[in-house]
């Protein structure tokens, strides 16, 4: 027996559960399908920072929007989501980055963000743990945060299950074709199908689609965070060190530090397994930067994928394929992007046209340019 329904999202991270949450706001009979787990993806596995600090003008005003959202979802769900708006800092030691802050800077005081340029001194009493030793300037936010994603994923799914949403979990698509409607078959032999299916299965989003004859331009990989034991309060904002041999980390209400670095050369492919070298490196790496971190103990590491694409902008359109839409490519920004994007989403596949413009994240888009706040 086959089940119909009106959409067919597949992957349960952050943009599916906030794509079905909209669509089921409005009374779209839906299901969500999800191999393993909710968020057991790239979702969970990230470090829930959340910032308006990008280069184009299309993500700042996604990330403008999504503040709000974040802000509001206490409100919405009924429990926390540990939302907290203590900060972003970028930091740069080289010319080349502060000039690369000073332009960015430029772009996102023109969309309105309570975004500027700190000297050292100004940085130290933001951050009074600091090692400033080489530091040339800072790019800072006071309005960007961290939430935790656990409680958001579970409040969406609370919300979706209360408007009669279906969810197939541990149950993977392992085949997807298009006769008319999208037929889906699952790993326990489940059949489904759809008039409009949302691709929006992270790292395994370019193997599904490849199955009706699509190829996106994806690139799966691996990254991995640490998080340690709870200390006093001393680090309000993300701080992100743009240097080489840099990491990027904050403290969370919980009192833990979590973060993690992007390795340099990247490791490629689904990857999910976790290295000896990370932990080593990680904590000098922080610890170099906060001098006060040295004795905190590391409770656990682990990895995930991060789905880039070659210009560092996420994937979010109607392909050529109707009724298929992907939700892909979030290039490590899938977490603070989410909200917003299954809101514009759920629209577009309702109605057929957006509420603002996604053109820089079209299928179609020629790939030229390049994210710099990555």
């Amino acid at each position: 027996m086959k089940k119909t329904y009106d959409v067919v999202i597949i992957g349960a991270g952050i943009i599916g559960m906030a794509s079905a949450y909209y669509l089921s706001q409005a009374g779209i009979d839906l299901a969500i399908i999800e191999k393993k787990y909710i968020g057991s993806g790239s979702t969970t596995r990230c470090i829930g920072g959340i910032r308006q600090q990008f280069s184009t003008p299309a993500a700042i005003r996604l990330m403008k929007e999504n503040i709000e959202i974040f802000s509001q979802m206490e409100e919405e769900f009924g429990h926390t989501v540990e939302f907290y708006q203590g900060g972003y800092l970028f930091l740069a030691h080289t010319p080349e980055m502060k000039k690369i802050f000073e332009k960015n800077i430029a772009i996102q005081k023109k969309e309105k963000v309570n975004v500027s340029l700190l000297s050292p001194e100004e940085i130290k009493e933001i951050v009074p743990h600091i090692n400033s030793n080489g530091l040339l300037a800072g790019a800072y936010c006071p309005d960007d945060g961290q939430a935790f994603p656990f409680a958001i994923l579970r409040g969406y799914r609370q919300k979706i299950e209360k408007r009669g949403g279906d969810f197939y979990l541990a149950n993977p698509v392992v085949s997807i074709r298009r006769n008319g409607n999208f037929s889906l078959t699952l790993g326990d032999g489940t059949m489904v199908e759809a008039a409009k299916v949302i691709l929006s299965a992270g790292p395994w989003t370019g193997d599904i689609a490849a199955q009706l004859g699509l190829e996106l331009p994806l690139f799966p990989e691996r990254h991995e965070a640490l998080i340690t034991e709870r200390i006093p309060k001393i680090i309000d904002a993300m701080i992100v060190d743009y240097r080489s041999d840099g990491c990027y980390f904050n403290q969370m209400v919980t009192g833990q530090i979590i973060g993690c670095y992007t390795p340099v050369p990247n490791v490629p492919g689904i990857r999910e397994d976790a290295s000896f070298d990370f932990l080593p490196r990680a904590a000098w790496r922080m610890s170099r930067l906060v001098p006060s971190l040295k004795k905190v103990a590391v409770l656990r590491h682990w990895a995930g994928c991060y789905t880039m694409t070659p210009d560092g902008n996420p994937l979010v359109d109607e392909s050529e394929i109707e009724g298929l839409y992907i939700a892909s490519g979030m290039s490590g920004h899938g977490f603070m992007f989410g909200p917003a994007i299954g809101k514009y989403l759920s629209h577009f596949v309702i109605e057929g046209e957006w509420l603002t413009d996604f053109s820089e994240f079209s299928l179609q888009r020629e790939f030229a340019g390049r994210e710099s706040m990555k």
